[in-house]
């Protein structure tokens, strides 16, 4: 399997980059994973890098973005935190992979049986950590007024961590002056999904792709 390259990077539209993705997990859940020489990937990126998605995802050890889509040393951006939750750092490393680096996909992955978010749910306090879960918060709340005491805590955990991933998406458009721009030029585009720490599965929840509108030929053709 080859090393993403410049050309290769440029070729690629936002929903392309998100079928490579969705491909690879394919690959990753039938045990079928590309035989790739890490040490030749090592080499073929010396020089420089053209990964053609960033993906954040949580810092659980079942869930790693490169092993989940089958991909190679410099095809993603990975970024990592408990809960895949946003901060300014967070933002400020997308910005990059996007603008400067030129990835076309950003991709927030949330999964199934999530530590961070039980902590949520559970209203943990613990030195740092605290900070981190009340990022989380505004999905706990959403999920509990819509659903009340009518549902388990086990349900309660995984529809909070579905709904945290579409508030972290909305969340980047709307912190990202950069990535905003990007989206609106077609540049860009934003996804969201689930993974399953059961089965291997990711789960697509929300695909954002904006297509500019091509201008109308206002060319006249004069009869003489």
């Amino acid at each position: 399997m080859r090393t993403q390259t410049k050309d290769t990077q440029l070729s690629l539209t936002p929903q392309k980059a998100l079928e490579i993705l969705m491909e690879g997990n394919e690959r990753f859940v039938s045990n079928l994973r590309f035989n790739r020489n890490l040490l030749q990937q090592v080499n073929e990126t010396s020089e420089g890098q053209f990964p053609f998605a960033v993906i954040l995802s949580c810092i659980d050890s079942r869930v790693s973005a490169e092993l989940v889509f089958d991909q190679g040393l410099g095809d993603i951006f990975s970024v990592r935190i408990a809960g895949n939750v946003l901060n300014g750092d967070i933002l400020g490393s997308m910005e990059f992979a996007c603008q400067v680096a030129g990835s076309k996909l950003v991709m927030v992955l949330g999964h199934t049986k999530c530590g961070a978010v039980k902590g949520a749910c559970s209203h943990v306090e613990m030195g740092h950590l605290t900070g981190l879960l009340e990022k989380i918060q505004p999905s706990v709340e959403k999920v509990q007024g819509e659903k009340g005491g009518e549902i388990s805590y086990e349900m309660l955990v995984e529809e909070v961590s579905h709904e945290n991933v579409l508030l972290q998406m909305d969340e980047i458009l709307q912190q990202s002056s950069v990535l905003r721009k990007l989206y609106k030029e077609g540049k860009i585009g934003i996804a969201g999904a689930m993974y399953s720490v059961d089965s291997g599965e990711v789960t697509l929840i929300k695909e954002m792709f904006n297509t500019p509108a091509v201008a109308a030929n206002k060319s006249k053709i004069e009869i003489s």
